[in-house]
């Protein structure tokens, strides 16, 4: 197993040293983000609802609708800057980081031409494990950006919030386009099971969305550029999501989470649980301008096997995850 980047901040496994005013800023940080998931549709009802009566009255309720509003008509912009603001998120969950390319390769390789599509999994209620990479991650490591369903470039308030990480639209025509940039700009972040494989989290077991997602091979092997597979070991252990119901009907048509959820004390607070973020290395795609379904099977097949491997490999390095299996549907 390579060894991370000496830029980069790797929490200790052990919390024995660290202060209750920083787990408690940790906690502050990580809550911030599942509370927005949480109230932002509630919000807007409420909104549509005071303008429509002009309840109280039509001063208190425009007042009330300006963040909406504000939100509507500003655009979600990455904030790398804030990373160190949020920093104390990585002792909060006992963050570490497995890397068997280090930054420094994947560095090197950028700049002589190599791009990738970085392959995450699982997705989870929101993916904290992600966003501790994005906050221990050296400054140009960035400006990767992450693909996202448009719904979340178009929900207001959650736009803005999870903007911060730099996202863009998820669309195969978007992502081509990012791929064909130099250097680490040239790579993209992709949440493969997607909100689909949200419903499928469970404290119990691990279950993939994978077998029907062959797309982003595919765009690998037309493009040619290479995927690196990662393994985000906590995301669907962290937050428990309510898997029926009007708002998880609407999350599923939407592509956003939106339904409800929960955590510590049963409440949308994430669980100070440890998180492994454990990042393979490039698969080795090669480049086939027109892939045929065979082409793109057998690489598939070996993303699969590729994951599998991952997890299997470092699941012991995180308690929650000791006695769980894989499984890939």
């Amino acid at each position: 197993m390579c060894k991370p980047d000496k830029q980069r901040h790797v929490v200790p496994s052990s919390r024995g040293n660290i202060p209750n005013h920083r787990w408690f800023l940790g906690l502050c940080v990580a809550s911030v983000f599942s509370l927005v998931y949480i109230v932002t549709p509630p919000y807007v009802i409420s909104v549509l609802f005071a303008l429509l009566f002009r309840y109280p009255s039509t001063k208190s309720s425009l007042l009330y609708a300006s963040p909406l509003f504000l939100s509507i008509f500003t655009k979600a912009t990455a904030a790398p800057g804030l990373a160190r603001l949020l920093s104390p998120i990585l002792d909060y969950f006992d963050y570490e980081e497995a890397f068997e390319i280090t930054d420094e390769e994947f560095r090197k390789n950028g700049k002589e031409g190599k791009r990738y599509i970085v392959a995450c999994q699982p997705h989870g209620v929101i993916t904290f494990v992600g966003i501790c990479a994005w906050v221990s991650a050296p400054d140009d490591f960035r400006k990767i950006k992450t693909a996202v369903a448009s719904a979340v470039l178009q929900t207001p308030i959650l736009k803005n919030v999870m903007g911060i990480f730099g996202l863009t639209d998820a669309s195969a025509r978007n992502i081509k386009n990012r791929l064909k940039k130099q250097g680490v700009d040239g790579s993209v972040i992709i949440y493969v099971g997607g909100i689909a494989e949200l419903f499928k989290s469970s404290r119990k077991q691990e279950r993939l969305y994978l077998s029907n997602r062959k797309g982003f091979v595919k765009i690998a092997l037309r493009e040619g550029v290479d995927i690196v597979p990662c393994y985000l070991f906590g995301n669907t252990s962290v937050l428990t999501v309510l898997k029926s119901g009007p708002l998880a009907t609407l999350s599923r048509k939407l592509q956003v989470a939106l339904t409800y959820f929960w955590g510590k004390y049963y409440l949308p607070i994430p669980r100070d649980e440890k998180l492994l973020y454990a990042r393979g290395r490039p698969m080795g795609l090669p480049h086939i301008p027109e892939p045929t379904d065979d082409d793109v099977n057998e690489y598939h097949a070996k993303y699969c096997e590729e994951v599998t491997r991952l997890f299997n490999k470092y699941k012991e390095k995180v308690p929650n995850y000791k006695h769980k299996e894989l499984f890939i549907d």
